[in-house]
């Protein structure tokens, strides 16, 4: 990391961070992005000329201190230093997701009172046109991407490269102001505003000031002996704050290099060009990996297919300890060695992960069977524990202390304290200011001690001392019985499955759990193609007898580990419907970081819920759906529902 004291010397910003960069790593890589299959490259020295230009012609458009600045695209290096050149003026960046609809957008950015846009393309520039008679703060727009904006009303739009070149023809006098504004930024003025997922309502503005931001990246960046030479691979939201940590925060302060993809589709070969030695995803992410190696697997060769098995079997048994530097037989270790050689390298090479250093995964629970897989590879995965308020960091895993029930040890300077309701709180440098304009939820969340509310329940465990998150505490209940019930302890067994790829469980309050399933269309229906099964629709391919029979295998396998833990196993699964269609952030059923929103979910689909607990065998239902295009259509179906055998112990009873 890059030797360099906070605070005294005036690195109290990512623009002064990017300055020292500029001069202590000046040719070292910054940033890359692939564009029409060719990676271009720029230096520290080279990304500083770039974001200076820009502020400059920022505040020739007449952006300043306390303006918000909205910023909309895919992950791009210009889009990057959009948000350091607003910081730079002492105006707010504020990311926005991609995919977000009209509905969104104008909330967010009504909510802030944006007066200038970044935009990528024409896509996000319609998006923000048609929207813009409900923006009453908005002014300006800039737009990287100039294609198909030729013929645009430029009244209020401007060209990213126009608005540098005018920053380049800027006054003696406009970069002594710029200059002057850089000094005056100090650790308490806001550095970002992000947005919540919204989870269980409207998004709100989460206000994190450089102190929060760059405090956090230092502490993170320290616990895992981060340096400038990481490769980093930057394709999650920008508007998400493990992408603003990640690709901002640390990587400003080590030194490190952000490399951007160049689209969605081309993002698996973009990870194995880049071979990152520092990688975060979702869980999402990893169960998607999963699931196309598992369907590989099934076409595969007889003999492939049994290697496979074989030294996946052993690496499930010493691939972790091996990794953790344990003590393992010479034997074990050389079927291990033979297994890199065949199967385990191959693979880490064909998902991009032969350099991973440090893995993360964050966001929401991962199925301990999905995150034990990867780290048998040898890949060293680990949890970490956060969320926006806290500027990510609340937990982190310690090298060899990695458990896949657990999400480690408080980050440092973290404090964290469980309630006697088992809340789990924190505080730390990390801790966000405010949410903007909403000072009631901002007493609710944090106290005036510090104390932030996560709404998620967890405990320590003694022996290690390690947290472990139950649920969400919202979502944490009881059966009618008094037993416990925590739906994402039992969905994320459930997806650890190829043909599942997201479920939701429902029983607070009630005698039984049931549960919504829907199938992966890409796993699904890779076997209906080798079982010559024919099928038109995810509905149909959803509703097909086999299909449900497999569902049913697995779901009565995942009731034999529940059965296992004493705490949970009254979580079994008694009832399940494959559901008609996927759950869509669309369709306000997801959020925009693919998290369920289950009170949503549980109201849309009531008719469903019902016919779950009353007995039926069936039921018709009507469901609004959302186009790509913004349409709305309507589609039905009657869904078969399916009763599963429950457990007690290893022995099995028949359900109610």
């Amino acid at each position: 990391m890059l030797e360099s004291s906070v605070g005294g010397d005036g690195l109290q910003s990512i623009p002064a961070l990017l300055r020292r960069n500029a001069k202590s790593i000046a040719n070292a890589p910054a940033y890359r992005e692939k564009e029409l299959g060719i990676w271009q490259s720029w230096t520290w020295s080279e990304a500083e000329k770039e974001v200076t230009d820009l502020a400059l012609g920022f505040m020739n458009l007449g952006v300043g201190p306390g303006d918000f600045v909205a910023v909309i695209g895919r992950n791009r290096p210009y889009l990057y230093w959009a948000m350091i050149a607003a910081q730079m003026v002492g105006a707010i960046p504020v990311p926005l997701y991609q995919d977000a609809v009209a509905e969104e957008m104008t909330y967010v950015l009504s909510h802030c009172g944006a007066r200038f846009v970044v935009a990528g393309d024409q896509e996000q520039v319609d998006k923000v046109l048609e929207i813009q008679s409900e923006l009453k703060s908005f002014e300006h727009m800039i737009y990287l991407d100039p294609r198909g904006m030729r013929k645009y009303d430029h009244s209020r739009l401007h060209a990213y490269n126009d608005v540098q070149e005018q920053g380049r023809a800027a006054s003696d006098k406009a970069k002594a102001e710029l200059d002057s504004s850089i000094s005056a930024l100090t650790y308490d003025k806001i550095c970002v505003m992000l947005y919540t997922s919204g989870t269980t309502g409207k998004p709100k503005g989460v206000v994190l000031s450089n102190r929060n931001i760059i405090e956090t990246a230092k502490a993170s960046s320290e616990f895992d002996k981060l340096g400038k030479d990481e490769e980093v691979l930057a394709y999650l939201p920008m508007a998400w704050v493990g992408d603003f940590i990640f690709s901002m925060g640390q990587a400003a302060w080590t030194g490190f290099c952000v490399n951007c993809p160049e689209s969605a589709q081309t993002m698996a070969m973009d990870l194995r060009e880049i071979g990152p030695s520092y990688y975060f995803a979702p869980p999402r992410v990893f169960e998607s990996q999963l699931t196309t190696v598992m369907i590989r697997m099934e076409d595969a060769g007889r003999v492939k297919k049994a290697l496979f098995d074989y030294f996946m079997a052993h690496a499930a048994k010493y691939g972790s300890a091996i990794l953790d530097g344990k003590d393992v037989g010479i034997w074990e270790r050389i079927k291990y060695s033979l297994g890199e050689i065949f199967i385990y390298g191959p693979l880490k090479n064909t998902l991009g992960f032969s350099n991973v250093r440090v893995g993360y995964t964050a966001g929401e629970a991962i199925g301990p069977e999905i995150f034990d897989f990867y780290r048998s590879l040898g890949i060293n995965l680990k949890q970490l524990y956060g969320q926006t308020e806290a500027s990510v960091f609340i937990t982190q895993q310690p090298d060899g202390e990695v458990q896949s029930d657990t999400v480690g040890v408080p980050s440092p300077s973290v404090e964290v304290k469980i309630a006697d309701n088992g809340e789990v709180y924190y505080r730390s440098p990390g801790t966000f200011v405010e949410y903007y304009k909403n000072p009631e939820s901002t007493a609710e969340t944090k106290d005036p001690e510090g104390w932030v509310a996560t709404g998620d329940a967890g405990f320590f465990e003694e022996s290690t001392g390690h947290l472990r998150i139950i649920d969400r505490a919202k979502d944490v209940g009881k059966l009618a019985d008094g037993s416990m019930f925590a739906p994402k302890y039992v969905e994320n067994k459930l997806k650890f499955y190829p043909n599942i790829l997201e479920a939701v469980l429902f029983g607070a309050d009630k005698d039984r759990c049931v549960a919504f399933i829907n199938i992966d269309l890409n796993a699904v229906g890779n076997w209906a193609e080798r079982n010559n099964i024919a099928y038109s629709s995810y509905q149909e391919l959803a509703g097909h007898p086999k299909v449900l029979t497999a569902i049913q295998v697995h779901v009565e396998e995942v009731n034999q580990s529940v059965a296992r833990d004493k705490m949970l196993s009254g979580c079994q699964i008694h009832r399940f419907l494959v559901l008609h269609k996927e759950l869509d952030a669309d369709d306000g059923e997801l959020t925009r970081t693919r998290k369920v929103r289950r009170k949503i979910i549980g109201e849309k689909f009531e008719d469903l819920v019902t016919a779950l607990y009353d007995g039926s065998k069936s039921v018709y239902t009507e469901t609004e759906v959302t186009y790509e295009d913004g349409g709305k259509g309507k589609i039905t179906a009657t869904l078969e529902i399916c009763d599963v055998p429950v457990a007690t112990g290893s022995t099995s009873m028949a359900a109610e």
